[in-house]
């Protein structure tokens, strides 16, 4: 039997560092399972409690408990007791008592009082005072209350697992030779990979040929498919539903996203939160006091059930446990929606944050150009002024140009092979479409190019407040406008409204743009704080001038240029952390994915946690004080001090993983989804505030 390991922990927490003792709580491989919890001291200054289990495995237990059965039988069904009952169960209680008595012989070889002891003075009690079926009950209670705990937690721990062990373990390998399969770990950065319908993607790439869609919920969270085509990155872990692909590997075996993601999660079940630290600092004490008041009750009734009772309902299962089960269900349900966790503790930090501070590029927006106002003038019609301008605008990297070519893509209009193509850097574009030559750009590039007419008399957007206009002329002749601007995320003003119903006081963008364009977005969204024009150390003077007021600030950002502001909060909250390095190192918490709607459930989550906790520390002492006032008194027999133990231990369990099903609603359509869902699950550019304009889907 092996205690559970232990480490040092360095937590980085804004700009304070602090050391702190973290002890695993999770199983490792090959460790046995019995009752019983270990007390290791450290240093002279703290006892850190492990739970430990002795080499018990169910079908001893199954075989100990038939021994026992039997003797019931023997004894029921003659007159009177004979030796042949006893004898049977005499073997059925060593067999059952042996994991118990073992693990507490090993505790006391290594200078160690743990509860284990209260357990294992109550089966040789009870064995010693000749009642063979009590000793062997006892112990089977025991043993069972801890296969129940440990297989539930394991259970947990195991989904945990599943959402994170999804690489395969070979991969199609592209050589000059042709196809080849091997290893997923041989896979090297630049190896060339081809990836079928229905395998999992065996590293981190980015699509060189073809186009599929992928369902990305184990990276991301999102609970639809996403369509990827040449250039887009893929993720090691993620399914391709539809599309055979070809993607050149970028990161392998742990490098890649899916293995820093589960390193974080299994990082995080190593931490403590500070309740936990304080629980195994006082443990150390429980133990002798417990078989003090047993002493006690030997000495003022002389009643031996009374002392086994005792220290069989002693035995806190039920308290330790309300913490770890707790955390494992509320780590299991954050990781189901790529919300990534380091340190445990920041769940419990969560619940108490008050003030959020967002960056505006890349969080409260997209980060993307995207059209916003299609404006023809005359007869022409919108579809039409779309046409022309994604035609002509086909071949080039500009952001307007993507955005317009997507956007046609998006609602159906038919986009041509431009003639002729001419690209003048920061001023426009000139090409053939249909025979017609096509001028689009900045007004005056359209002066410049022989257009007299007044392109700005039809403007009514406000350029300084960040939108970006192009002009659009078919053979001299003015055409329209389109307006295109940074999109505000759909979800971003309903959840802003959600953190403020969750009770969060003081939320506020900061931003390095300029001041109108900052005001525009804030509007949109519904955020009344805006800090416009800062730098980035001006965005870390305003986090700590609001913890100084007093707040616990949680920072949002992009994990990139925000690095600082985010390590100055309590929380430093990283959005879109798939794939980049930065955006998981810098922040305490990392969202997969760049929905905003997991804000207001991380809070969410953390007061439900909280709450758990509370209940089952109150269900752990209700068990313990109870029992022991009704087995003082005799009222209780020490069989049914040992199923309360295994009562109150199954009840906090089963409690703690009311967490698992938290964040169901936002996986509305998960059991709906298929492969040609797309990226219907991305949201669309300029679907909150400014909705984009009706365009008829038909080829023009």
């Amino acid at each position: 039997m092996q205690a559970a390991s232990k480490q040092d922990q360095h937590s980085h927490k804004g700009h304070d560092h602090t050391h702190e003792h973290e002890h695993d709580h999770a199983p490792h491989p090959g460790h046995e399972h019995a009752p019983g919890h270990d007390h290791k001291h450290e240093d002279c200054s703290s006892c850190a409690h492990d739970h430990v289990h002795a080499p018990v495995r169910l079908p001893q237990t199954v075989v100990g408990l038939v021994f026992i059965l039997n003797a019931f039988v023997i004894h029921w069904s003659t007159d009177a007791s004979n030796t042949i009952d006893d004898l049977s169960a005499m073997v059925g209680a060593i067999i059952l008592g042996y994991p118990i008595v073992w693990t507490a012989i090993k505790d006391l070889s290594r200078g160690v009082l743990s509860t284990n002891e209260l357990v294992a003075l109550a089966v040789l009690a009870a064995f010693s005072s000749g009642d063979y079926k009590e000793a062997g009950l006892i112990a089977f209670l025991m043993l069972l209350g801890d296969i129940i705990e440990t297989r539930t937690a394991d259970g947990a721990r195991a989904s945990i697992e599943s959402l994170i062990k999804l690489t395969p373990s070979k991969a199609r390998r592209i050589t000059k030779a042709g196809e080849e399969e091997v290893a997923s770990s041989e896979l090297r950065v630049g190896d060339v990979i081809r990836v079928r319908p229905g395998d999992n993607m065996p590293a981190d790439g980015a699509i060189i040929l073809g186009e599929g869609s992928l369902n990305q919920a184990t990276i991301t969270g999102e609970s639809l498919p996403i369509d990827k085509k040449v250039g887009d990155e893929v993720f090691g872990g993620t399914q391709n539903l539809t599309g055979v692909l070809e993607v050149r590997v970028t990161r392998a075996g742990q490098d890649t996203t899916l293995g820093r993601v589960r390193e974080l999660i299994l990082a995080a079940q190593k931490t403590k939160l500070p309740i936990m630290r304080i629980v195994d600092r006082y443990m150390g004490f429980y133990t002798p006091l417990v078989l003090l008041i047993g002493a006690l009750t030997w000495a003022f009734t002389m009643d031996l059930q009374r002392v086994i009772a005792v220290l069989v309902v002693a035995c806190p299962c039920a308290f330790i446990l309300a913490t770890p089960t707790a955390m494992v269900a509320a780590l299991s349900s954050a990781a189901r929606l790529g919300i990534l966790i380091k340190n445990v503790g920041d769940i419990e930090l969560a619940a108490r944050i008050n003030a959020f501070v967002f960056d505006k590029t890349g969080t409260l927006t997209t980060g993307k150009l995207a059209v916003s106002r299609l404006a023809p003038v005359g007869e022409v019609k919108p579809a039409e002024l779309l046409r022309l301008a994604a035609t002509a605008e086909r071949y080039s990297n500009h952001p307007t140009a993507k955005a317009m070519v997507m956007l046609a893509g998006e609602v159906g209009v038919m986009v041509g092979e431009p003639k002729e193509f001419k690209e003048t850097a920061g001023r426009g574009i000139r090409a053939q479409v249909d025979g017609r030559t096509v001028l689009i750009g900045r007004a005056q590039w359209l002066r410049d190019s022989g257009v007299s007419e007044d392109f700005m008399k039809s403007v009514d957007l406000n350029e300084t407040e960040g939108f970006s206009l192009v002009f659009v002329a078919c053979d001299g002749v003015f055409m329209g406008w389109i307006g295109l601007q940074d999109q505000t995320r759909a979800e971003a003003r309903e959840s802003l409204e959600q953190l403020s119903q969750a009770g969060v006081r003081r939320i506020a963008m900061v931003s390095g743009d300029r001041h109108p364009v900052a005001a525009r977005v804030a509007r949109e969204i519904g955020c009344l704080e805006v800090v416009a024009e800062c730098l980035p150390q001006n965005k870390v003077e305003f986090v700590r001038e609001l913890k100084a007021k007093g707040y616990r600030v949680a920072v949002v950002g992009d994990g990139v240029n925000d690095a600082p502001a985010l390590a100055a909060g309590d929380i430093g909250i990283a959005m879109g952390a798939a794939g980049s390095e930065v955006a998981i190192h810098s922040a305490t918490i990392a969202l997969m994915n760049n929905d905003l709607r997991r804000l207001p459930f991380l809070v969410k989550l953390s007061r439900q946690t909280r709450s758990v906790i509370n209940q089952n520390f109150l269900l752990g002492i209700l068990f313990v004080l109870g029992g022991l006032t009704l087995a003082i008194f005799g009222i209780i027999h020490p069989l049914v001090a040992a199923l309360l133990h295994v009562v109150g231990g199954v009840l906090v369990v089963l409690n703690s993983f009311r967490l698992v099903r938290q964040g169901e609603e936002l996986h509305p359509l998960t059991s709906a989804q298929g492969p040609g869902a797309g990226s219907a699950a991305q949201p669309e550019p300029g679907s909150a505030t400014h909705p984009q304009p009706h365009l008829t889907p038909r080829p023009v």
